[in-house]
């Protein structure tokens, strides 16, 4: 195997366009260096990114922040204003495994590898996260939920990468929240998961939502008909009933040893339920 520190994003492009083997990326390397000492792939060139401009930088840009690929969760906890303007991305980003992990896990890393449980992904996808990405053509922004194609894909071409993620500006009475189940208290995949962000006005009236679920399809699933049952509404019964009614109708999810297809559904809607709450008390609203 190859080991390669590049020194601009351009020459990584060309490494790996030019590679007929297979090749990968390190920026956290949590699930690369698992999958090397699982012996499941064995990368004839291995590119290191972490060391390249703006990868480990989180930047304030337009009223929103530009996290680098090799930003880690634990950094992201401790950026006390992007926890602030968008709480629910950085908690999930801090669910994916331990505090060990957490210290070189990254957004962008959850995001390739395409797991339907990424605990990163469903709350980036209701902020309407927008992926940089790097490649043998140039530069070119993806948003987030057109990355994951399905379980361990993702629609990158040859020789891209992805360097950043961008975090849209949001307007005042906002907020967005995450919740997962999973059998053990920590360290685990998420069964079912949900994000919800939510906008309202100065009477507490929501304006704006948008709802997304994990691990309950092949990949993360925005649910327009859930959020647009929560629009207008102080959540109340009403709405609360159409919003579960439409999670568990956009659920398709398989049976395994961590759930039944009728237990994901369930708590899909449960979770959908609670992150509404949550992200509605930390928008201003009250119940």
């Amino acid at each position: 195997m190859r080991y390669v520190k590049p020194e601009s994003f351009e020459a990584a492009a060309t490494l790996l366009r030019d590679e007929d083997g297979i090749s990968r990326i390190l920026a956290g390397g949590t699930d690369v260096l698992v999958q090397l000492k699982a012996e499941m792939v064995e990368p004839d060139l291995m590119i290191d990114l972490k060391h390249l401009p703006g990868m480990r930088d989180i930047v304030a840009e337009e009223g929103g922040f530009r996290v680098g690929a090799a930003v880690s969760g634990a950094e992201m906890g401790e950026h006390a204003a992007l926890k602030a303007l968008w709480p629910g991305v950085v908690e999930g980003v801090e669910l994916i495994g331990s505090s060990q992990v957490q210290s070189r896990a990254t957004m962008a890393g959850n995001l390739c590898t395409g797991s339907p449980a990424g605990d990163s992904v469903p709350a980036m996808v209701t902020a309407e996260a927008v992926a940089r990405v790097h490649g043998p053509d140039g530069v070119r922004d993806v948003p987030v939920i057109d990355i994951p194609t399905g379980p361990g894909k993702n629609s990158l071409s040859k020789g891209e990468f992805i360097t950043s993620i961008y975090l849209p500006a949001r307007p005042a009475h906002a907020a967005d929240a995450y919740l997962r189940f999973i059998p053990r208290t920590e360290m685990d995949i998420a069964v079912s998961s949900a994000a919800v962000s939510l906008v309202l006005d100065e009477g507490g009236i929501v304006t704006a939502a948008r709802v997304a679920l994990g691990a309950v399809a092949p990949t993360v699933r925005l649910v327009e008909n859930a959020a647009a049952a929560l629009v207008g509404s102080k959540l109340d019964d009403a709405a609360i009933a159409g919003l579960i009614s439409a999670v568990e109708a956009a659920c398709s999810p398989i049976t395994d040893k961590r759930g039944t297809i009728e237990f994901r559904t369930k708590t899909a809607g449960v979770l959908a339920k609670r992150a509404a709450h949550i992200a509605y008390g930390r928008a201003g609203g009250q119940l």
